[in-house]
């Protein structure tokens, strides 16, 4: 066995050694032959978890084929691991152009698949509109984040939708802690392996509050950073005050941020008005799925010269000597400068991802729109990772119960 591909197997033993939940999940669904000889397409950051994820789906009788959903976000080691040592069918490398990008998104649905796992709508756009031929041969799919479903529910308004998608990021178990701690964390973490710099007494502006966002903001805050939030809905920007950040627009934050970091799914969040008065010296980074939140294109016009600083780490001279340095060439900083979210994260992210594929297999009257994860999924897969953690809770008594069904009785 070759070096990397005994440190891919190595890390994929580790996560499977973490993910206690998605294990008994598979047990599950192996037993109801949910997903025996089922073809299924997946398109996700190719990773230590992710491979957990497949090898799951591999086991509960599923053929599986996997590429990535970002060209700078698989760990070579893992999928030369699975590919070589598990027989796995994975097409993606670290550094895709996007010509082998897309292809490999192709080499994915060979098999014409009955179940689509995507991670930033790619691979279901890439079906609606080049791979028609497949869609009356899918039962559904289901997809893992913010910037998938936004897209996702732009194709159901306008009526182009196809085939019933499970919106995975919107389930409790999955945004509530995957978005929050896990971005919160492996963000953190991208930043620190890239750039070995101190955040405790840094200024930094995080673009965004939703769920990741506020991820983000708590743990530099815990790290020890001054931090600053910009947003353009007044809900979120009332929370994020709230919570003790300071609000104020991106333009202004910027003047003295020494870190940034988008997360908003949106482009643009730092354009050009924003990189005239960044701090010389600040440090660029962005959590958001696609690499438009910060607008490289004109960062690259307004810079007299480029270069690799470090690796991961793009330093940009501007006209009047300041120097930016952007993370990741601004990809997601903690997939493409670090290995992604915790595993205990991912177990419960995967598990629902494994539950939607069972979902829409066992239910062929879904409509082809979004659809939200059943309660009952999302509670199980809750008490699923309580009982991993040995974690007990109380229950209502059945007087308890009567009492908050009814409306009579105020005392």
């Amino acid at each position: 066995m070759n070096g990397s591909v005994d440190k891919g197997k190595k890390r994929l033993e580790w996560a499977r050694e973490h993910m206690k939940v998605i294990e008994k999940v598979k047990e599950e669904i192996s037993e109801r032959g949910t997903l025996e000889d089922k073809n299924v397409s997946m398109a996700l950051h190719v990773e230590a978890k992710t491979g957990i994820l497949a090898l799951s789906l591999r086991e509960a009788g599923a053929n599986v084929k996997m590429a990535s959903c970002n060209p700078l976000s698989t760990d070579d080691s893992v999928a030369e691991a699975l590919r070589e040592e598990y027989g796995m069918d994975v097409f993606a490398k670290r550094g895709q152009s996007d010509e082998e990008y897309y292809k490999n998104l192709n080499l994915t649905l060979e098999h014409d698949p009955e179940v689509v796992i995507d991670d930033g709508g790619d691979l279901i756009s890439l079906i609606h509109t080049e791979r028609e031929d497949l869609i009356q041969g899918i039962a559904g799919g289901a997809e893992e984040t913010t910037t998938g479903i936004v897209r996702l529910r732009a194709m159901e308004e306008d009526g182009v939708l196809r085939f019933p998608v499970m919106s995975v990021n919107d389930a409790y178990m999955k945004h509530l802690f995957d978005n929050r701690y896990g971005t919160g964390q492996s963000t953190i973490d991208g930043i620190l392996k890239a750039t070995n710099l101190q955040l405790s007494g840094k200024n930094f502006l995080v673009g965004g509050y939703g769920w990741c966002g506020r991820g983000i903001a708590m743990r530099a805050k815990g790290m020890g950073a001054d931090v600053m939030v910009s947003e353009v809905d007044p809900i979120k920007a009332v929370e994020a005050k709230m919570d003790g950040f300071e609000v104020l627009p991106a333009k202004e934050g910027i003047k003295k941020a020494d870190f940034v970091v988008t997360a908003t799914g949106c482009k643009d969040v730092i354009g050009e008005k924003e990189l005239k008065d960044a701090k010389d010296g600040c440090v660029l980074a962005n959590s958001g799925h696609f690499n438009n939140e910060i607008s490289i294109k004109k960062l690259e016009e307004m810079a007299v010269s480029k270069k690799e600083v470090r690796e991961d780490v793009t330093g940009y001279e501007m006209k009047d000597g300041r120097k930016l340095y952007l993370l990741s060439e601004g990809r997601l900083v903690n997939l493409a400068a670090g290995q992604g979210h915790p595993a205990e994260i991912m177990d419960m992210s995967f598990s629902l991802q494994m539950m939607a594929a069972g979902y829409v297999v066992e239910n062929e009257d879904l409509a082809p729109k979004v659809h939200e994860i059943p309660r009952e999924i999302d509670e199980k897969v809750a008490k699923l990772r309580l009982k991993s953690e040995n974690v007990k809770i109380d229950r209502l008594t059945a007087e308890q119960k009567e009492y908050l069904e009814g409306w009579e009785e105020g005392t």
